[in-house]
């Protein structure tokens, strides 16, 4: 009988909306909020940012391009400590002349240079940008994660409601077969007319309770058409999601979050150790000088030289072991955070699990109520109609009947969104 009175109540739920009316799922909500919430947005600016940001790391393969100027003046220039003017009486034109060289000297070049332990260096910045995106983009999926815990309420509320408005109007079928036998009996001569007012009384009670939970029901559902970005009107069918049991794996998107930022961690220490590595690069350099490679000219003559640089900037060094540090400090603070949100979901765990249990055992005591109820309140409809019982005996029965159905109604939704809470908790 329990499980025939539970199958009427949902039974009503889709007996009075048509049979094209829109039906919801637990799940779908899930998938339309995620892609309705402004948030969403974020994904496009994390990828294009991802995108500059590459872009400018891959253009450090290219070579190097840089054109260089200098005009100097000079208290000294090269001189040979030899002195030929002994040979001049001998030679006469013909001897040799050791020229000076001028002491403004000016140089104009430009210089190609192509970067060969750049090559990982780089290799290891691009791997941090996209690491780093990465990154960015799972806090995004972390803060919409949390919309399943709303959405849950108020799929669940509205669930809750549309079973509390269904049980009201069973109410009221049998507050008016009540009418029904007290109208008999008050053509029968044994009972009064205030007898059958008193329901009628009850009745418009009830319709009160409904236009209450009709209008609370619009309220939730408004508020979830906004999350989902979907027309709700009253004929939306909430389809009663199934029972969950769940795994105790804890599969949330904070820990895949916790996973790439030590992953970016790694890459950062090995960028800060390759930086600081000697840098091996090939050059080419042209243009012109006064003086240019031959340092006894004192014209402007073209120049040009190729070859293999090697640069080692020591002073990084200074900074090496705190940058180290830093990151060190950045991952430590990270797993701080992993041990918190651990602690923090297995306490949540502890209480869903704990939560669950209470409602199953509700539920199995709610059931045997129901019937003892059931049975009292059907003795009462019979001495009704038989003028031995008053209305008043009548409606207490019904109500507490009524308040059994009620109680078994929200455990079960409690049950159910317990479930459903403890499998967002875990994320499976």
């Amino acid at each position: 009988m329990i499980k025939f009175r539970n199958a009427v109540v949902w039974g009503w739920l889709f007996a009075t909306v048509g049979l094209n009316a829109q039906t919801l799922k637990i799940a779908d909500c899930y998938t339309l909020a995620k892609t309705n919430y402004p948030l969403v947005k974020q994904y496009a600016l994390i990828e294009k940012t991802k995108e500059f940001s590459i872009e400018n790391a891959q253009k450090a393969y290219l070579p190097q391009f840089g054109i260089y100027g200098q005009a100097t003046y000079q208290s000294e220039v090269t001189k040979i400590p030899i002195d030929l003017s002994a040979l001049q009486p001998i030679l006469g034109e013909n001897a040799p002349n050791i020229p000076e060289l001028s002491k403004e000297q000016y140089k104009l070049y430009g210089e190609v240079a192509y970067s060969l332990t750049g090559l990982v260096t780089n290799k290891n910045q691009t791997d941090l940008v996209r690491a780093n995106a990465e990154v960015e983009t799972q806090k995004v999926e972390v803060e919409l994660y949390k919309l399943h815990e709303r959405i849950n309420s108020l799929f669940f509320g509205i669930l809750l409601l549309d079973a509390q408005i269904a049980q009201t109007e069973l109410v009221k079928k049998d507050i008016r077969n009540g009418i029904e036998r007290t109208e008999t009996a008050i053509t029968n001569g044994v009972a009064l007319k205030s007898a059958a007012d008193n329901l009628k009384a009850e009745l418009l009670k009830m319709k009160q309770r409904t236009t209450e939970l009709q209008a609370a029901r619009k309220g939730y559902a408004d508020m979830l058409a906004l999350f989902i970005g979907q027309k709700i009107d009253e004929t939306t069918v909430f389809e009663k999601p199934l029972s969950q049991v769940v795994s105790n794996t804890i599969n949330r998107p904070e820990m895949r979050l916790f996973d790439l930022q030590n992953k970016a961690f790694d890459l950062q220490n090995r960028l800060i150790t390759n930086k600081n590595l000697p840098h091996l690069s090939l050059f080419l350099q042209g243009g012109f000088g006064k003086p240019a490679l031959n340092m006894f000219s004192d014209n402007l003559d073209p120049f040009y030289i190729a070859g293999l640089r090697v640069n080692w900037n020591l002073s990084g060094f200074w900074t090496f072991k705190n940058e180290r540090k830093q990151v060190a400090n950045n991952q430590i603070g990270t797993q701080i955070q992993q041990e918190l949100f651990l602690f923090n979901t297995n306490v949540a765990l502890s209480q869903q699990t704990t939560e669950i249990i209470k409602m199953q055992q509700l539920i199995v005591d709610d059931g045997e109520i129901i019937l003892l109820r059931e049975s009292v309140k059907n003795t009462a409809q019979t001495q009704l109609e038989n003028g031995t019982a008053t209305t008043n005996d009548y409606l207490i029965a019904v109500n507490a009947e009524d308040q059994a159905q009620q109680n078994r109604i929200l455990h079960e939704m409690q049950l159910l969104m317990a479930q459903y809470n403890k499998k967002i908790t875990l994320g499976n």
